[in-house]
């Protein structure tokens, strides 16, 4: 077995069929053994539940080559954690979280011919995902689930890799106050289908979302979290109970105070205050973190620095990567070794 024969520089970030897939379903209360398979497509009853009323979580990693040349994922307990809490919230059982890990173990192992080599700049994406499978007509949950995993190799979420992007402010909601926000749920992705594409014809990488309730503070955009940093170079991190807890803005900020000596402040942030900032950046799984250069407000142009990569949002970034990548020690229980 070698590595495909990609260009693996030049990939993008686009969906590719891999070898095997991990698929485990829920029924009569309880979880079967699961296993790997080869077939890519999912077969249901036209009226099972994911068709009709949307009931479906995921998760997204990445797997990695290190520069030593293992094979990781990254902090894939904290993915496993939040992928039952959203199960709760959407009323489907939780997949058992140590055979979440194990899952992902096995389906990246299974293509690790897939797993991009040090330093493409490219990854393994690893999309962990449950759906309702059971028919149903009246809104109510399913009875059945499928939990699956598949992988697939990409390229930097947004062109240009660590270039800045421009993002604008968006009119619609992507999530009500106390909705589903804060899960990692299809649903909230679906709702900003329409604006994304309004945003990438007008030329922007994202949009910006405002508070539903007041349309007053900073929330995330439709893919990732935001990051600030002020002329100080303190880090600030946008907090709402509808936002979605980022892995990567977690470790984000343990980074910035733990190891790089950075004040971080997490607090609503009035969108008001964003002119004020120095820096600004997109962060998730998908971006890692990707600098903004700036943002439109309606046709107003808010600069951050130079337009450039500020020097904290690049310390940042080098240091994750560096971690995830393995030239830089990581924090213990970061690092999860495929073996």
């Amino acid at each position: 077995m070698s590595k495909k024969d990609l260009d693996w520089a030049n990939i993008g970030f686009q969906y590719r069929v891999t070898d095997k897939r991990y698929v485990s379903n829920y029924k009569d209360g309880e979880w079967d053994e699961g296993g790997l398979i080869e077939d890519p497509t999912i077969t249901v009853s036209e009226s099972a539940n994911i068709m009709q009323y949307c009931q479906e979580i995921f998760e997204g990693m990445k797997a990695y080559t290190t520069v030593d040349g293992k094979i990781v994922t990254f902090r894939p307990d904290l993915n496993a954690s939040r992928m039952a809490d959203s199960a709760k919230r959407m009323v489907m059982p939780p997949f058992p979280e140590d055979r979440f890990v194990e899952a992902v173990d096995m389906t990246v192992k299974a293509n690790a011919d897939w797993v991009p080599p040090y330093g493409s700049g490219a990854s393994l994406y690893i999309r962990p995902f449950m759906v309702g499978t059971a028919p149903v007509i009246g809104v109510q949950p399913a009875s059945e689930f499928q939990f699956r995993v598949f992988t697939t190799p990409v390229g930097p979420y947004f062109k240009g890799g660590a270039t800045p992007v421009a993002i604008t402010v968006c009119d619609y909601d992507r999530a009500a106050p106390h909705g589903t926000g804060y899960i990692k749920a299809g649903l909230n992705y679906a709702m900003s289908l329409y604006q994304t594409v309004e945003a990438h014809k007008n030329g922007f990488a994202e949009n910006m979302y405002l508070d539903a309730a007041e349309r007053k503070y900073v929330e995330e955009t439709g893919g990732s979290n935001i990051l600030f940093v002020t002329k100080e170079g303190k880090l600030v991190v946008p907090k709402s109970n509808s936002i979605l807890p980022s892995i990567t803005r977690r470790s984000i900020v343990y980074v910035a105070e733990n190891m790089l000596g950075i004040e971080v402040e997490e607090r609503p942030v009035e969108f008001a205050e964003v002119p004020d900032f120095a820096e600004c950046g997109l962060c998730g799984t998908a971006a890692v973190i990707s600098p903004v250069g700036w943002i439109d407000d309606h046709g107003e142009k808010i600069v951050f620095g130079d337009g450039g990569v500020g020097p904290v949002t690049a310390k940042l970034y080098e240091t994750l990567t560096g971690i995830q990548y393995g030239t830089i020690e990581a924090p213990e229980g970061w690092i999860h070794e495929i073996k």
